[in-house]
C-alpha cells in the first residue's frame, strides 16, 4: 500500500516540497511513498481532502493557510501553539476517525540556517511581512533575545512600522532584516520590498525566505552594498527533513 504525503496551499506554482521529496525518495531509495501538491481554493476543503485521500499520512502547509488551518486541527504541538502558525501536519487514522496534529518546522529550519551561516544575533531585527512565516521567524529571534519589529503596509501594533516611514536612519539601525513576504518570488522576480537600500552596509545581514530565484532583487541590492545575504533554500531543506521525521515517528 502506497503512503501519501502532500502540500496544501493556493496557488502552488511555487512549490518546493514536491520536487524535494521526489528527489529524496529516489536518492534514499524510499519505497512505497509519494508526495503530491493539493491546491485547495479554500481551507474549508481541508477535512474533505483528508476523507478523499485515505492513504494521506502527512501534509506541509504553505501560503495562505499556515494560520487559518489551525481551527481545523485536533491538536498542536507546543511550539506551533506558541508561534500561532502551522506548516506541518501529522495525520493518524483510527478506524473511521482522522486525527490531526499541527507542527511548525519553519522554526527549526530558520534557526538552523542562522546557525550554519554564523549570524550574530543583534539586539533587534526588522521582519518584512506579518504572515505565518513571519511568526516562525519572530519566535526564533525572540528565543535569542532579539526584539522584533515588523515592516507592513498597515501597521496595527506598537512594533509595526509602515514601509513609508522606514528611512535610511531607521533601516541602518537594524543589523538583521528578514523578508517573509512573497515579493520577488518567481515568476515576479523583479519585485522587491520598498526600502532605502542605500543605507545598507557590511554590518548588515539580509535574509530572504524565498529560494526561487536563488538571489532575489532584495538580496542582490543588499549584497551590492556589502551586506551578508542568505536565501531560503537551506531553511526549506531543513524544515522538510524535520517534517519527514515527524511523519515517521510512529
Amino acid at each position: 500500500m502506497e503512503t501519501l504525503f502532500g502540500l496544501i496551499g493556493y496557488p502552488l506554482s511555487h512549490s518546493f516540497s514536491a520536487g524535494y521529496f521526489a528527489s529524496k525518495f529516489e536518492r534514499e531509495k524510499i519505497q512505497g511513498c509519494r508526495y503530491e501538491p493539493f491546491p485547495i481554493e479554500s481551507i474549508d476543503l481541508f477535512r474533505d481532502l483528508l476523507k478523499k485521500q485515505p492513504h494521506l499520512k502527512g501534509l506541509n502547509v504553505t501560503i495562505p493557510y499556515k494560520e487559518s488551518v489551525i481551527p481545523f486541527l485536533d491538536s498542536l504541538d507546543q511550539t506551533a501553539a506558541e508561534v500561532g502558525a502551522v506548516n506541518t501536519i501529522a495525520i493518524n487514522r483510527e478506524g473511521e476517525d482522522i486525527v490531526t496534529k499541527g507542527y511548525n518546522t519553519d522554526v527549526y529550519g530558520f534557526e538552523k540556517s542562522l546557525e550554519v551561516n554564523d549570524v550574530k544575533m543583534p539586539p533587534k531585527a526588522l521582519v518584512l511581512g506579518t504572515g505565518g512565516a513571519a511568526k516562525a521567524v519572530e519566535w526564533v529571534l525572540e528565543k535569542h533575545q532579539c526584539q522584533v519589529f515588523y515592516a507592513t503596509r498597515n501597521p496595527r501594533a506598537d512594533n509595526h512600522l509602515a514601509y513609508s516611514t522606514i528611512n535610511e536612519e531607521i533601516l541602518s539601525s537594524f543589523m538583521l532584516v528578514v523578508n517573509s513576504t512573497p515579493l520577488g518570488m518567481y515568476p515576479n522576480t523583479m519585485d522587491c520590498p520598498e526600502l532605502p537600500y542605500n543605507s545598507i552596509g557590511n554590518r548588515h545581514t539580509f535574509f530572504d525566505l524565498i529560494y526561487n530565484p536563488p538571489e532575489t532583487v532584495f538580496l542582490r541590492k543588499a549584497r551590492e552594498k556589502g551586506a551578508k545575504t542568505i536565501n531560503g533554500l537551506f531553511m526549506l531543506e531543513q524544515q522538510a527533513e524535520k517534517a519527514w521525521e515527524i511523519w515517521n515517528r510512529d
